[in-house]
């Protein structure tokens, strides 16, 4: 857990009354935060500051260390389940021969089989900037040839040197 998370413990709790929690869902009302932290120390678990901004602030006796361990690991096992996405890049240019798009298209179609993003980047050189439309002339040209395994995220947009096209693999 990280320092912004950090909850407050037994002794660092300073209202004067809070509004105890029992472990097992016991109530124990409004008492004092003395005898809360004598009822907590008697059972061997901690006080916990659960809710600081309540009237008065709502305390839990818990045991603090299991808590946090099953935090930590609901953290790590969501983590787990997550999906990350890989996206891959071809670089084209301007003046790509049509044989070198056949070569780069596909590298771009195995990485569309195996469910990876691929973006398309055509890179503009010197005199080739005051014509962006001709890098977007070259993505409209490669387009139809990867549309049957992908759907088109972006049209091709012009993104300082590059003009590019996102394609993500189809469902």
């Amino acid at each position: 857990m990280s320092k912004s998370k950090e909850v407050m413990l037994n002794d660092d709790i300073r209202a004067s009354e809070v509004r105890c929690l029992g472990d097992d869902g016991t109530q124990y009302g409004v008492i004092s935060r003395n005898k809360a932290l004598a009822t907590a120390e008697g059972l061997g678990l901690d006080l916990v500051l659960i809710a600081p901004d309540a009237k008065p602030p709502v305390c839990k006796i818990m045991d603090y260390g299991k808590f946090r361990y099953q935090q930590v690991k609901k953290q790590k096992e969501a983590k787990k389940k997550q999906k990350t996405i890989e996206v891959k890049e071809i670089k084209l240019s301007i003046k790509i021969a049509q044989n070198d798009i056949n070569y780069k298209l596909k590298h771009a179609r195995e990485f569309l089989e195996e469910g990876k993003h691929v973006k398309f980047r055509v890179f503009l050189r010197g005199r080739e900037m005051s014509n962006p439309n001709a890098g977007k002339e070259v993505l409209e040209r490669i387009w139809p040839m990867v549309e049957d395994l992908g759907d088109r995220d972006k049209p091709p947009m012009f993104e300082g040197r590059y003009v590019n096209m996102l394609v993500v693999p189809k469902k």
